[in-house]
């Protein structure tokens, strides 16, 4: 019997040892040397090399002065990303909904992407409609004129070759740190 064991358990610690330590290890050597930014978190450093975020990983920013990200279902902790597996018939989702709506007043229709979260809960881009229908907000905090944030929301616009234009909101937000003629009065 013990011949019949001996090839299984050869065969389950090779395997695991390719596939469980030599392949990962491989793949993350090449994606050091080929993609260094992005396997390293695609990182946001300031003028000081302090890190600000990440490119790839949305966060709360606090206060009206600031564009708001897609809300997250796990309060963007990565340990908890996903989305709330609520159905749409839910009437938690609904709740939610109109919980997260009530705090974004306008006059015109708060744009889904406000008010649901993404699959991932993390999602770090908006689409240009939904970062300018934040302008009104955010000008009057800063004591801005919308037209100068509308040109900052443009200048800071993604157009992939593929899929819809997007902003990054960690750039965005930076980009009004950064300006002289956008920091807060």
């Amino acid at each position: 019997m013990l011949n019949s064991i001996r090839p299984a358990i050869t065969t389950l610690a090779f395997m695991t040892l390719l596939t469980g330590v030599a392949y990962p290890l491989a793949v993350t050597g090449v994606a050091q040397v080929a993609f260094p930014d992005q396997a390293a978190g695609s990182l946001v450093r300031d003028d000081a090399g302090q890190v600000r975020g990440s490119r790839l990983i949305a966060q709360a920013f606090d206060g009206d002065q600031w564009f708001q990200p897609r809300p997250s279902a796990g309060s963007y902790a990565t340990v908890a990303s996903g989305a709330s597996n609520l159905s749409a018939g839910n009437p938690k989702l609904f709740a939610r909904i109109e919980q997260t709506s009530a705090g974004l007043a306008g006059d015109t229709p708060v744009p889904m992407q406000l008010v649901t979260t993404s699959g991932s809960g993390l999602d770090p881009q908006l689409s240009p409609e939904a970062a300018a229908w934040q302008i009104p907000r955010i000008a009057q905090a800063r004591g801005l004129a919308e037209a100068e944030l509308l040109r900052l929301v443009e200048a800071y616009t993604e157009r992939p070759l593929f899929g819809p234009a997007v902003v990054n909101v960690l750039a965005l937000n930076l980009a009004l740190v950064d300006n002289p003629s956008t920091s807060s009065q």
